[in-house]
């Protein structure tokens, strides 16, 4: 038996039309949902209105008031038959019927009906919330009571001459009728949608044959090579690389190009206005021998250039520039030896003066004005400062002393003790201070915070600081400790390390907010750049002791012996 042929695959520009009518199929599709859908908010919005209008004139009639008032300050409500020929019944069936609404309801202040369309529902409690206009407040709603879905409104009832509230009336609209009034709006929806469907189905039809003109007539194998060459061209060597089109304009500038000559990327500049030098436009020329290879300088640098012509098919498709740098193995390598230099400059100067500016802050921060001018006269570590920290000796680098005081100080301005744990112990010398100071001085942040917000009456901060030495810098371990509420129960330990996360409720104090929730995310992500990091020990509990929370800080310390012979090897 012969096997039938296989159908051939579509062409390029057939499926891309396929794929443009699919497009504007679904766009068109979709605006026109989101258009129906507006108009059903907007409608609905509408009828909102309209309730609240009518339960406001309802509300605010004397009569309505007066018999409010009445019933309220009854021992109990009346039974459903004298509700039913009572005069509210009569008022709110009255302006239902003027108005064509689904319903409108009278309650008392405690939410129970006074009237209602439906007599058998009088003296119940009403079946939607009506706490808020109770409270005062007028609110619009959309909601499914005992009559159906409805968009409404709710206003509060006050006692004639004052603004006590004695009860809320609450108007409502069918949704239904909503839904009548936009399905008379689907006709200019659906003919526009049709429109647009058509102008879509056009325009892909005029794109198509676009495309198959820029293509070329090449399919998608055809045009994937001669990416794949020209990424091998461009990307896979060093050469710089420059594409001249037909029509006189650079289309290919690659970045070896933009290195050698000192230019920005030119792609799209006119050939013969680039600022490039003359000779490499000469070789483009009519009368140009393609054999022909030039040297010339630029920007300090002996390039090797060549020009061919470059074609497809017989359709000339302009010119090709290449240029080699045979001094670029050299230069390379100056350059390297330049920023290596530079890099190691930069951080020394970093170090420094970050050491100094936050040590000097330190002291300005605590009043120990003259030790910071003394500080500065001889710019060496200076010895134990008094702060009102609890054993603030152990740690012995003078930077930790002065930061943690400063931190100290604050500390006891809001009512809060900063001690040191007795575990501490400091033997090295800080030398990322930047780090330091951000993950340090979030965690004693956030901990004050906590201790602040807590229920406890002796509010603390103790921390403990640790540091291990190591062959590329010593490791500081930090834990820090409060006397606050903790994380709060149901809390996940990792919840508090996501950007913009607060445990504070209502007015309360945020207990590990992070000022503006950004504090500990900033911290870890800091610590794990490092390859440490930062997490919860212990997540505490209401009335404290609170949460536990330990930063590891690799290589931001160094001993005391290793400074001093960088200093003499300077």
């Amino acid at each position: 038996m012969q096997r039938s042929a296989s159908r051939p695959p579509l062409r390029f520009s057939t499926q891309t039309l396929l794929l443009q009518l699919g497009v504007v199929l679904l766009v068109v599709l979709l605006s026109a949902v989101v258009h129906a859908w507006l108009t059903y908010d907007r409608i609905g919005r509408e009828a909102e209105n309209q309730a609240l209008t009518l339960a406001r004139t309802v509300a605010s009639d004397p009569s309505v008031r007066a018999e409010v008032l009445a019933i309220s300050q009854q021992a109990g409500t009346p039974p459903p038959g004298e509700l039913a020929a009572g005069p509210l019944m009569a008022a709110a069936e009255a302006a239902r019927t003027r108005t064509g609404a689904l319903f409108v309801v009278i309650t008392d202040e405690t939410g129970l009906r006074l009237a209602h369309p439906d007599p058998a529902r009088l003296g119940e409690k009403v079946s939607t919330d009506p706490s808020e206009a109770l409270a005062g407040g007028e609110v619009t709603t959309r909601n499914t009571g005992t009559l159906g879905p409805s968009a409404g409104a709710k206003v509060p009832v006050y006692a004639p001459g004052t603004v006590t509230v004695v009860g809320e009336v609450s108007v409502g609209y069918s949704m239904e009728t909503v839904g009548q009034s936009v399905q008379r709006d689907i006709g200019p929806v659906a003919v526009t949608a049709a429109g647009a469907l058509l102008a879509g189905v056009l325009a892909s039809f005029l794109l198509r044959r676009r495309l198959q003109r820029l293509t070329l007539g090449l399919e998608p194998e055809e045009i994937s090579t001669l990416v794949h060459d020209q990424v091998a061209v461009l990307q896979g060597v060093d050469d710089g690389v420059i594409g001249v089109s037909a029509d006189g304009r650079i289309s290919v500038f690659n970045a070896a190009a933009q290195r050698l000559l000192g230019q920005p990327d030119l792609a799209g500049t006119l050939w013969a206005d680039a600022p490039v030098p003359g000779q490499l436009k000469a070789l483009t020329l009519p009368d140009a021998d393609e054999a022909d290879a030039i040297e010339l300088v630029a920007g300090g640098r002996v390039l090797v250039a060549s020009a061919r012509k470059a074609l497809h098919r017989r359709e000339d498709l302009g010119w090709v520039v290449m240029l080699r740098d045979r001094t670029e193995l050299q230069q390379l390598t100056r350059q390297l030896d330049a920023v290596g230099t530079m890099s190691t400059a930069l951080r020394a100067q970093r170090h420094e003066f970050a050491n100094q500016l936050h040590t000097i802050a330190g002291f300005m921060s605590i009043g120990q004005h003259q030790q910071a001018r003394e500080y500065l006269a001889r710019l060496a570590a200076t010895g134990p400062l008094k702060f009102p920290v609890d054993q603030a000796e152990l740690l012995q680098d003078p930077y930790l002393q002065a930061f943690v005081g400063a931190k100290g100080v604050e500390a006891d301005e809001r009512g809060v003790t900063l001690r040191i744990g007795p575990e501490t112990l400091v033997r090295g010398q800080v030398t990322e201070p930047q780090d330091v100071t951000t993950v340090l001085g979030n965690l004693i942040d956030n901990a004050v915070n906590a201790a602040v917000a807590g229920t406890s009456t002796d509010r603390w901060v103790e921390l403990e600081v640790l540091d291990e030495p190591g062959d590329d810098g010593g490791t500081l371990h930090i834990v820090v400790a409060d006397s606050g509420d903790g994380l709060g129960s149901g809390t996940d330990p990792e919840a508090v390390f996501a950007e913009g996360f607060t445990t504070a409720a209502g007015a309360a104090v945020p207990a590990r907010a992070g000022g503006q929730g950004l504090g500990l995310a900033l911290a870890r992500q800091l610590a794990r750049r490092r390859g440490g990091d930062v997490k919860v020990l212990e997540p505490g509990s209401v009335g404290g002791p609170g949460a536990v929370f330990m930063a590891s800080l690799p290589r931001t310390t160094a001993r005391i012996n290793d400074l001093a012979g960088e200093d003499n090897d300077a």
